[in-house]
């Protein structure tokens, strides 16, 4: 009994100490967006920075650990204030989806650029010496480190508050973020306090990594799985609660240590079970309030009238020659991959570009459905049609469990509790007996086509090209119905849909399933054609490609994720060589094309030839 209550008190202490990071994170957080409205998707890039010029600091100058703690924030701070004035200030008045994909860019760009230049190892960063050694308080023993971490994380987190809350310049703070104009008149430079604002957060981060440094090492990647549980914790408190953030943390973190005790397989998911619980009961957050949302970031509507029965059919038809003709130029895999991920874009493109509503989590669903068609067709020897329905139903009754959670929010809400129910969807695939864990599902049979004609080579082809113009057709005609339009109105404007007595509600809910529905069908026939499903189909980097498709070929035009998937596909084959220079060049795209051409290469077609392209 001793033994478990050691035990017990070590995982708490744990959780307390991952508590303190998260706390300190979601801070960071909760002031970029309270008052910049910002999701600062970066956050976790300068949580690493910060830990990695602390490490530059001692390995190249032997600059030790006290003055880490002040010239890595203000090095970090001074970094993200330049980001604020160069790039974030010229979508400031866009809607929050272009600030969420620039700083997702520039978080992918910063990695890369460290793991290619610096290698993924870990490095080591030593305990200073004053707190070597342990308090023993007879039930447990406390390493002297981890008590200053949480000490100095309850610190930085009040003196946080006491800022923006209790002072002159957090009262300016909040004012600018109110109502900018009127505080101007008053002769307070509002643009400098907002990139202050962001220096400060991004310092924030850039401080909890400093004192991660010593207990989780160093590496690149050392922000990417942290962000998404700080995400979570956010909206546990309530976007732009700095209260909340701080409550939220700690809490967060001795319920994970506890799980982690009772149900150490449960640890990875529980954060995200109590957000839904959280979100359930108060859909703002613990302590948060609800969320000014701008107009919708979509693609700018095109002239009405000439998008004829003719030019539909000359669309369709040049669509269908280029893929017909694809495989004499390209590796016939290649070709077909494309047009999986295709069927991915374009779903995402019904939900965000037709619908407006932003989903960062859609991997969820194309993993779900790669993983379900694989499983039906290893290990149940099901046919490739009836393995790919499978895969289909399966993403769609996912789709109704979660768009019946998140629909009902709106905006960052909804973008962050999608991000962060993909992530518990990933630990469950990562956990299951029947995924085959890190290795996924190998060697996935393709069988024959109603058990009569075998699918390999050019069948196979033939197959995945009918199964792509299918989907084609049947989004066109979603997309061109009454649902359709009414799904466009309910984007430009939900209040007045809803004066005209349409229930918006229900109508976003179908646009959700339908979409989670197809990217199913594309996970499903990508299982098929690689005989493969593993976590790369479900994790959060095939979110980020898929909304780099649509933003490439351009959002809310119908051909454009059809001409971002082939790019994005053709950039990866024939860069992959670069290995992590990839990573960086793909964060540059993405940014550049939040930064200079939002309507992505077909929408700025379609804009000059005032066509629906």
């Amino acid at each position: 009994m001793q033994f478990s209550l050691q035990a017990l008190w070590g995982q708490l202490l744990i959780g307390l100490v991952n508590g303190a990071f998260y706390a300190m994170l979601s801070i960071g957080l909760a002031l970029i967006f309270g008052m910049l409205n910002i999701v600062n998707f970066a956050h976790g890039a300068l949580y690493m920075l910060g830990a990695f010029v602390a490490w530059a600091l001692l390995a190249q100058w032997d600059i030790g650990y006290w003055w880490s703690l002040l010239l890595a924030p203000v090095a970090v701070g001074v970094f993200g204030m330049l980001v604020e004035r160069l790039a974030l200030r010229r979508i400031a008045k866009l809607d929050h989806l272009y600030g969420l994909l620039l700083t997702f860019g520039l978080a992918a760009a910063i990695e890369g650029l460290l793991t290619a230049t610096l290698g993924s190892m870990s490095r080591p960063y030593p305990v200073p010496e004053a707190f070597h050694g342990v308090f023993d308080l007879g039930f447990m023993v406390m390493p002297r480190y981890r008590v200053w971490v949480v000490a100095a994380s309850l610190a930085v987190c009040l003196s946080t508050w006491v800022l923006v809350e209790k002072t002159q310049l957090g009262s300016y703070l909040r004012a600018a973020t109110e109502n900018s104009s009127l505080v101007r008149a008053f002769g307070v430079r509002v643009p400098l306090i907002i990139m202050v604002t962001y220096g400060i957060g991004a310092a924030l981060a850039a401080l909890a990594g400093v004192l991660a440094a010593p207990i989780l090492q160093v590496s690149p990647s050392m922000g990417n799985g942290l962000l998404v549980f700080v995400f979570a914790v956010v909206v546990i408190g309530g976007m732009g609660s700095i209260a909340g953030a701080i409550v939220s943390g700690f809490g967060v973190g001795l319920i994970e240590g506890l799980t982690k005790y009772l149900w150490p397989e449960a640890s990875g998911t529980v954060v995200f079970v109590v957000m839904a619980l959280v979100l359930l009961l108060r859909p703002n957050g613990l302590l948060g309030r609800p969320v000014a949302l701008h107009d919708a970031g979509h693609a700018e509507r095109l002239p009405a009238g000439l998008d004829t029965a003719r030019y539909r059919f000359a669309l369709f038809f040049a669509l269908a020659a280029a893929f017909a003709l694809a495989p004499a130029v390209m590796p016939p895999v290649t070709v077909m991959t494309v047009m999986c991920v295709a069927v991915f874009a374009m779903a995402f493109n019904l939900l965000v570009g037709f619908g407006g509503l932003v989903s960062f989590g859609h991997a969820m669903f194309f993993g779900t459905g790669a993983y379900v068609c694989a499983h039906a067709a290893g290990r149940w020897n099901w046919p490739a049609e009836l393995a790919l329905l499978a895969g289909l139903l399966a993403s769609a009754t996912l789709a109704v469990v979660v768009g019946r959670l998140a629909i009902r929010r709106q905006g960052v809400y909804f973008a962050m509790i999608t991000l962060a129910l993909s992530q518990l969807v990933y630990f469950v695939f990562l956990r299951a007996p029947f995924t085959g864990g890190e290795d996924g599902i190998q060697g996935v049979p393709r069988g024959s086509l109603l058990g009569l004609v075998p699918l390999e080579g050019n069948t196979l082809y033939v197959f995945v090209y009918g199964v792509f113009l299918a989907c084609t057709l049947m989004l066109y005609r979603i997309l061109h119905s009454p649902f359709g339009e009414v799904l466009t109105s309910i984007r430009d404007n939900e209040s007045r849909a809803t004066s005209l007595g349409y229930d918006t509600a229900r109508y976003k809910l179908a646009a959700f399933v339908i979409s989670g529905a197809f990217a199913g069908l594309a996970g499903a026939l990508k299982a098929i054609v690689q005989q493969m499903a593993t976590l790369n189909d479900v994790n959060l980097a095939m979110s980020g490609d898929v909304i780099l498709m649509s933003l490439l070929g351009g959002l809310g035009t119908f051909t454009g994720p059809v001409v971002g998937a082939a790019l994005l596909i053709g950039m990866q084959n024939q860069l992959a060589t670069l290995g992590p220079w990839l990573v960086v060049i793909q964060g540059l795209v993405l940014m550049g094309c939040v930064m200079l051409a939002r309507r992505g290469i077909v929408g700025t077609v379609a804009h000059r030839l005032g066509r629906p392209l």
